[in-house]
């Protein structure tokens, strides 16, 4: 993994730059809200701090909090209404800074498609650059599963999202920014990770990451260097 010095340098001439979503773009663990709107908060938080810190693979993790949320579709868009997500602070600017570079911006999260893409279209992001697992329901909107065949239900996911975008989009470099473990693992074939604590500190990845930053307005200064 590059040092500070280089990841700095990376960033500053990448031309695609992945964001995780929950607790890094914004505030808080997507499926922990969905859980504390179906009831079932406390249940769920504990294993999403498992599954962040790399403890348990992220798809038993995923699969296991979906089995004690069951969320329907009504459910999901009521959240998405009622309790939209909140962007973290100097995330729109960042993202604005990145694509006045003609730097190709990208989501890639373990969290929900129908709540990521949401976020996406408040900052400006295509839908065709987000990656995001997919819920399943019947046809009364009853929970069903979710799709298993997408790369980010798997750990090291995000990493074959990442791949794949340079294999298909041809992309030199490529930045991930994150909060977690799924996140440091995508460095390779990511060519710099930065650490992102502005929502919350995992200390495996404050101390693994080369760049660790506590806000995005210190990425945004090192775009300006």
């Amino acid at each position: 993994m590059a040092t500070a010095i280089e990841t700095k340098a990376i960033m500053r001439s990448a031309d695609a730059v992945c964001f995780d979503v929950d607790s890094t773009v914004i505030k808080e663990e997507g499926i922990d809200e969905l859980a504390k709107f179906c009831g079932v908060g406390d249940a769920v938080a504990e294993m999403t701090r498992n599954a962040m810190g790399g403890n348990i693979s992220f798809k038993k993790a995923l699969t296991e909090r979906l089995a004690i949320i069951q969320p329907s579709q009504d459910q999901v868009n009521r959240l998405i209404i009622d309790q939209p997500p909140c962007l973290t602070e100097g995330m729109m600017d960042l993202v604005d800074r990145l694509q006045q570079r003609n730097v190709q911006v990208f989501l890639i999260s373990g969290g929900f498609h129908s709540i990521v893409e949401h976020v996406a279209a408040r900052i400006n992001i295509p839908l065709n650059n987000v990656y995001a697992n997919k819920l399943k329901f019947h046809l009364n909107g009853d929970y069903a599963g979710f799709d298993e065949t997408q790369p980010t239900a798997e750990s090291g996911g995000k990493g074959r999202v990442i791949g794949l975008l340079k294999k298909e989009r041809g992309f030199k470099k490529v930045v991930m920014i994150g909060d977690g473990a799924t996140d440091l693992e995508a460095c390779p074939p990511a060519d710099a990770f930065i650490g992102f604590g502005g929502n919350i500190i995992r200390q495996q990845i404050k101390e693994k990451a080369k760049w660790f930053v506590t806000s995005f307005q210190e990425i945004t200064a090192e775009l300006e260097q």
